[in-house]
């Protein structure tokens, strides 16, 4: 039976953020609020448990979870050959609704997915996703609805939609809205923006001009 909590009460807060925590630990699933749109997250080295993530959404491993993290530091062992632009993406709008794909490193023992040696990173703009990130580290989170749905502003429609395939939701009330995170790689030269979401390319460009879209 999954468990819910109200993260605006402060003792519920304490009480889910615990319980996600030692839920994540386990290979378990939860729910969690972002500054785009719930997220449904698991240990991001956890094969088993990122196999449970694609599965409760009805998505194939070729689209891979992206990964998010509670520090900008905690990129430093998550990947390689980030460039002096990336960081400057990073410095200017984490954390935030910007999606980095950039090349992992090659010592790291965890399957997201058909990556093709590349993970999608993101440091989130919100207290709980934060707190959560920071206790556990790097998680591979998705919006948290099953695949073809829109995807959910309430804790509500996430529940509705994924049930009891997750352990523990964490409700922070509506997020900002339903935009997704812009998606930029910087795994070449030049940064492509792969989806324009809550940051146009004017936005980015303002940091990285040279900035391509991809077609």
């Amino acid at each position: 039976m999954a468990r819910r909590y109200d993260t605006n009460d402060a003792t519920d807060r304490a009480t889910g953020l615990r319980e996600a925590a030692s839920a994540v630990r386990r290979g378990e699933l939860v729910v969690l609020p972002t500054d785009t749109v719930y997220g449904i997250g698991a240990d991001a080295f956890s094969s088993e448990a990122v196999g449970d993530l694609l599965e409760a959404k009805g998505r194939g491993r070729n689209m891979p979870s992206p990964v998010l993290i509670g520090s900008p530091n905690t990129l430093h062992g998550l990947v390689t050959d980030f460039s002096e632009t990336a960081w400057e993406l990073v410095d200017a709008f984490w954390p935030g609704a910007l999606t980095l794909v950039a090349r992992h490193q090659p010592s790291l023992v965890w399957d997201l997915g058909e990556t093709r040696g590349t993970v999608a990173v993101r440091m989130p703009l919100h207290p709980v996703a934060i707190e959560l990130l920071t206790e556990v580290g790097p998680m591979a989170v998705s919006s948290a609805n099953l695949t073809g749905h829109p995807s959910p502003e309430t804790c509500d429609a996430a529940q509705q939609m994924l049930g009891d395939s997750v352990s523990v939701y964490l409700d922070g009330g509506p997020t900002p809205g339903n935009v997704p995170s812009s998606i930029v790689d910087v795994t070449g030269a030049v940064p492509v923006l792969l989806r324009e979401g809550a940051l146009s390319a004017e936005e980015l460009r303002k940091v990285v001009p040279d900035l391509e879209v991809a077609n």
